[in-house]
This record gives structure tokens, sequence and C-alpha cells, in this order.
């Protein structure tokens, strides 16, 4: 293997620019040239080949987002149409391909394996942490804490007004970022989609309820976007409890911002393990770095590749006990 290619695909993370650079410099120092792919997948399709050196990754550690960019392509997804990416892969003799990013994003590297046999490595980023073959994103650790800062923040206003506040937090399939920030963060009621049985207003109003008349100032609901709109929970939970509801998005401020230590070391370390394992990996060989029990693990694609990481149901129910 002499040549191999990175790209950062799907949703950004903090931490994808770590990740860049150790792939960069893993590979040089271990005789490798590097090719960026800019704009992901779809930048593929148009052969946007950038040639990356030492300094081309230079001062990128502590930034957020990702200097590659990332454009998602839902015309990846048709094989006759990835035979344009073929060709640019080809082109510019690349040997093997690594990519940062999400659950889908792995699919689609995948794919280019399958297809070709060119070897491909998949260094897991996503702030949704819903990956299955590792414990922990790039990205997750850093959009956890950015959430838990805007909670203890709205605590001080929620104390104050005797309000009760709605954080909504993203994660469409699944709750493992708002599980996460509302256990953390104290909350009241965490509502996510794999638990959506227990997403009732009246239920959830009554708590509320016996809790203001314990003497609680305050309460914080923490729900996923995947549960529905939060402005339609406030709504009817005001309208049952008579207590001031309110309700934040957070949205895509979770997704940028500087990484934080943990985020900047998964970055590092994956990347590092990602290129020495692709620079040992034949035609045919499709793999995925991850870390599991506090070691890295690299996983066979076809072993990870269409299974789901579970929610930590054990978590969720312990803070139904703490938020009594």
């Amino acid at each position: 293997m002499k040549r191999i290619a990175v790209m950062t695909t799907g949703g950004d993370a903090p931490g994808m620019n770590p990740a860049i650079r150790a792939v960069v410099r893993t590979a040089i120092g271990n005789g490798l040239e590097v090719a960026g792919i800019e704009e992901g997948y779809s930048g593929l399709l148009e052969g946007m080949f950038r040639e990356m050196d030492v300094s081309s990754v230079g001062g990128i550690i502590n930034r957020g987002g990702t200097i590659l960019r990332t454009v998602r392509s839902k015309d990846f997804h048709d094989r006759e149409i990835r035979q344009r990416a073929y060709i640019h892969l080809e082109s510019a003799k690349i040997d093997g391909v690594i990519s940062i990013g999400g659950d889908g994003s792995r699919r689609g590297l995948y794919a280019i394996t399958k297809d070709t046999g060119i070897p491909t490595c998949f260094i897991p980023a996503s702030i949704d942490n819903d990956v299955y073959g590792t414990d922990y994103t790039i990205g997750y650790d850093t959009a956890v804490n950015v959430g838990l800062d805007a909670i203890d923040r709205i605590r001080d206003t929620a104390g104050s007004h005797e309000r009760t506040f709605i954080v909504e937090v993203m994660g469409r399939e699944h709750g493992f970022l708002a599980l996460e920030i509302g256990l953390t963060g104290g909350a009241e009621v965490i509502m996510i989609p794999e638990f959506k049985e227990d997403v009732d207003i009246k239920k959830t109003a009554a708590k509320l309820i016996q809790g203001f008349k314990r003497g609680k100032s305050s309460n914080i609901i923490v729900m996923a976007e995947g549960v529905g709109l939060s402005s339609d929970v406030a709504a009817k939970l005001e309208k049952i409890t008579g207590l001031e509801t309110r309700y934040t998005v957070l949205g895509y401020i979770q997704r940028g911002g500087t990484p934080t230590a943990m985020s900047r070391k998964l970055g590092l370390m994956f990347g590092y393990e990602a290129v020495k394992t692709l620079k040992g990996m034949k035609k045919g060989d499709s793999r995925m770095v991850g870390i599991c029990g506090n070691k890295l693990k690299v996983s066979e694609m076809k072993n990870v590749i269409s299974k789901e990481r579970a929610i930590d149901a054990y978590a969720y129910k312990m803070n139904k006990i703490f938020s009594l």
C-alpha cells in the first residue's frame, strides 16, 4: 500500500479534525501518501481530491467541524452512480480509503470494498453515539457537555421563575445523547424514542405537580427530537398543570464548537489506529476502529454493519429513581 485517501462523511462532529490530523501524520510517518477527499461521498463522486502533507493539518486540533467538509449524498446509494467514484479512486491511484463519520456513512464505505475490493477502514464520529461496535464515537462527549452546560444555565432561570423547562436535544432515532445529558444534568424527566411508552403527558404532568407540592422550585425535562415537538409537549403540560412551561431547542449548537479533551483524544487514537490497520489489510478487507472497555478494538465491518447499538436501559431506570 502506497497511497491512501481520507474523507469525512455524514453530519460533522467535534473531533473530526483531530482524526484527520492523526490519519495524515500517521500515514506520512509510515511512508504513505495521503489524499483528502473534500465534501465526503458527494466529493468522491466528483473527484474532489487534494494532496495532504504535514503542514496541511497544522493548527486544526482545536477546531470544530471538518477542514475537508462534508456533504450528504443520496446518489451514493445507487450502485451505478457509484461507478463514477471508483473511476476517480483508480485515477488518483488510491490503494485504501479511510472514512470518518456516522452509522450511515460506514454503509457507504463498506459498499466501496464490496464493489471494488479496495481495503477500507472506518472511524466512528457522531454526536449521537449510535454506532455499533464502539462504546464512544468522536464528538459525543463534546455534544453532551454542550447540552449539560445549557441545562445548568437554564436551571438557574427556571428556579428563579418557578418554571418547567423542556430542553430538546438532537437524536431522531436514538436517545443516547438525551439520556446522558438528562442523567448527568439531573433532569426530572427524560423522553427518548427507545421508551416512547413512557412519554405520557398526563403521568408527566402529575409528577411535575407532585414535585412543586413538595417544594421544588423548577423542573427540567430533556427530550430527544425523535419523540416529537417540544413546543407541543410544553403547551400540553402547561394546560394540564397550570405551571409556566417553556422550551428550548439546542439543535445544531451541539455539533459545533471546540472539541473536548475526550473528543480530541478519540480522534487522535482512532486516526492512528485506522492507518496502522489499513496498512496491513488486503484486497476485500473492510474494518472499523472503536473503543470498548477503554481499549482500542478493531472489528471486521461485516460483523458490525447490520447491528444497532442498544440504549443503556440501566441508566434510564436509574434516572427514574434519582428524579423522584
